[in-house]
């Protein structure tokens, strides 16, 4: 089926006809309400994220099919943090004049191409004209076992820390945008069509491996500030442990300013966890199963939120922005 016009009922019909179904989902799009089933022993895990026009993202730089992918992943993302399975979504449009049929209809089919291709059905939503940009607004809903889910707040004195993936990809891709170079496309990759690791969270949660796990959106060291917190510990992170992409370590062979991306780019969208150093095994065992390189960077240590990162010689400076913020302080 083609979308046959910009107006809401023809958007809430295009949507309704490819979006699938799950047999827990009771009713879906073309109600007031979406009504869902949950099984015995199971807890629901519920994030929602916006994508503002000009705030995440700009169009001459993502392309809209890339755009919807994207905007299904940060929100996966946050399930696979947790252990969660995902199960539905809820995407809400405030749609600008300038978007043509087309354009959306290419939105539209990269967003449900993505909830394909990570096993969640689009169960509703909202649409709505917008004076200015391009916003979607996504929720999602996730499953975990009861005992299963995994939060910021369990991290223990002598714990691992490790990271899936790569780190610093795409903040290196969107360095390179604002200043008008063209990125490796393995760099533009990880920045416009992340990657959420569902398995890899799935399977660390069903193992009761990880002591406490987030995922890399604000970045690296900012994240970690968020776990530390939550745990009331501190860590040391060894920079030579960071793992980084043969992209990036060559752009990093120019310019060794880069590291501060690595350390406090954001946006990887890989799994930042702790576990105790007993489950390296089992840790290796999911990596090779999942084709998802996860490596030890660091330990938790006894002090109170404090974060040291060491160098070859010695602990370095940490960069002064570890995180993205929406509302910077202002003097």
């Amino acid at each position: 089926m083609k979308l046959a016009g910009r107006d809401e009922f023809s958007i809430i019909g295009f949507l309704k006809s490819r979006c699938g179904s799950s047999e827990c989902l009771i009713r879906g799009i073309g109600d007031d309400c979406a009504v869902t089933t949950i099984g015995p022993g199971e807890v629901q895990l519920i994030t929602t994220d916006l994508l503002t026009e000009g705030v995440h993202f700009k169009r001459e730089w993502i392309g809209l099919n890339a755009l919807g992918r994207k905007a299904v992943t940060v929100n996966v993302s946050d399930l696979a943090a947790m252990g969660a399975e995902p199960r539905f979504l809820f995407l809400s449009l405030a749609i600008p004049d300038l978007l043509t049929i087309a354009d959306l209809e290419n939105l539209l089919d990269g967003f449900l191409s993505a909830c394909s291709g990570y096993g969640i059905t689009l169960a509703g939503g909202d649409t709505c004209r917008s004076a200015s940009g391009l916003t979607l607004s996504v929720t999602a809903y996730g499953v975990a076992a009861e005992a299963a889910w995994v939060g910021r707040d369990g991290a223990e004195v002598g714990d691992a820390v490790c990271v899936t993936g790569t780190v610093g990809d795409s903040a290196l891709a969107l360095q390179q945008l604002f200043s008008g170079q063209t990125p490796e496309e393995q760099l533009l990759q990880r920045h416009i069509d992340p990657t959420a690791r569902v398995e890899v969270g799935r399977r660390l949660a069903a193992g009761d491996i990880p002591t406490a796990m987030i995922d890399i959106s604000d970045g690296l060291l900012g994240d970690l500030e968020h776990l530390l917190s939550a745990s009331g510990v501190g860590a040391d992170l060894k920079l030579d442990l960071l793992p980084l992409s043969s992209s990036f370590r060559s752009a990093l062979t120019n310019n060794a300013s880069l590291i501060d991306l690595a350390l406090a780019g954001g946006e990887d969208y890989e799994l930042l966890f702790t576990a105790p150093p007993s489950a390296l095994p089992m840790i290796d065992d999911i990596a090779a199963s999942t084709g998802v390189p996860i490596g030890r960077i660091g330990s938790i240590v006894e002090r109170h939120s404090e974060l040291k990162v060491y160098g070859p010689d010695g602990v370095i400076p940490l960069p002064a922005k570890r995180g993205y913020k929406h509302f910077p302080e202002t003097g």
